[in-house]
């Protein structure tokens, strides 16, 4: 399949609040000793901030790859070997379940063991640690720190921008976390990650053209789990079919008719992408290391 298969987007991304949380980040980062970076294990590029590297300023690193219930598990592995070889400390969970949660203290106390020690030898030893907390909108980022934390203590929500200022939330006597609102960058590199966060719903869908962005989806998914759109829609992807093609195969099948010989294409790609959302066409991974 080539790639001019895909169909260009207009993704226009103006995050009226990014500014404002950024220089918050960065006027407070000098507070912490760790930064913790709350990824999509389902594009683990993507769900990046590409200034991430800049507003950690050097400080110790710890990735968290979450909804990893959503993602391929051996592409998901590929990705923990990858961020561990850069020299990134990686914990995997789901915290909607609570998954692999309860590792997230000692995670960090390992990761910052030296830390402990300097404040040991200092006389320090009951100073708590303080990790910042980033992650792009709709990350999963407040679910996680409820689950951390045994209560609510973050607002959550299942659309971007809930988190809107920062707050420190006390784990236990050792640890203290800073909840920081989710940013996402003035403008995207590419229309692939633009369209990866759209389909993991990081960004509103009322910016964009949910048909075109169905039709491509529909191309990602023959061309990466062909196999999936089988079992789901009961069609077979054909490589030589564009998105609304396929589109309209799925819809035939689900017997989305709108008229006599003619299917209704929107709701088709409105159904693809809600049960991809939902964990329907099963753990699905969009991004691998060495794309």
């Amino acid at each position: 399949m080539q790639e001019n298969a895909y169909e260009k987007m207009n993704i226009q991304w103006f995050p009226g609040h990014m500014t404002k949380a950024q220089r918050m980040i960065e006027e407070n980062v000098k507070l912490v000793d760790a930064v913790c970076e709350i990824l999509d294990a389902r594009i683990p590029n993507s769900s990046r901030n590409p200034d991430i590297d800049r507003l950690a300023a050097g400080k110790p690193r710890l990735i968290i790859l979450n909804r990893c219930d959503l993602a391929d598990k051996d592409v998901t592995d590929a990705w923990v070997k990858y961020f561990t070889a850069h020299g990134l400390k990686v914990m995997q969970t789901d915290a909607k379940s609570g998954k692999g949660v309860n590792g997230f203290a000692r995670s960090v106390r390992e990761l910052l063991a030296d830390k402990l020690k300097d404040y040991a030898a200092k006389g320090q030893a009951t100073r708590p640690l303080r990790v910042m907390i980033l992650g792009i909108p709709n990350v999963g980022k407040s679910t996680f720190i409820n689950k951390v934390a045994g209560r609510k203590a973050a607002a959550a929500g299942d659309k971007p921008g809930v988190t809107r200022g920062k707050q420190w939330i006390n784990i236990d006597k050792g640890l203290d976390l800073l909840d920081t609102p989710g940013i996402l960058w003035p403008k995207f590199d590419s229309q692939e990650v633009g369209e990866l966060l759209a389909i993991t719903n990081a960004i509103k869908s009322d910016v964009l053209d949910r048909e075109t962005l169905g039709a491509n989806f529909m191309l990602r998914l023959c061309r990466m789990y062909p196999k999936a759109l089988e079992e789901r829609y009961k069609i077979v992807p054909d490589p030589e079919m564009n998105g609304y093609e396929l589109l309209e195969q799925a819809a035939k099948k689900r017997g989305f008719l709108v008229s006599r010989g003619e299917y209704d294409i929107e709701r088709m790609a409105n159904t693809l992408l809600s049960e991809y959302h939902d964990g329907k066409l099963g753990r699905l991974s969009l991004e691998r290391p060495n794309d």
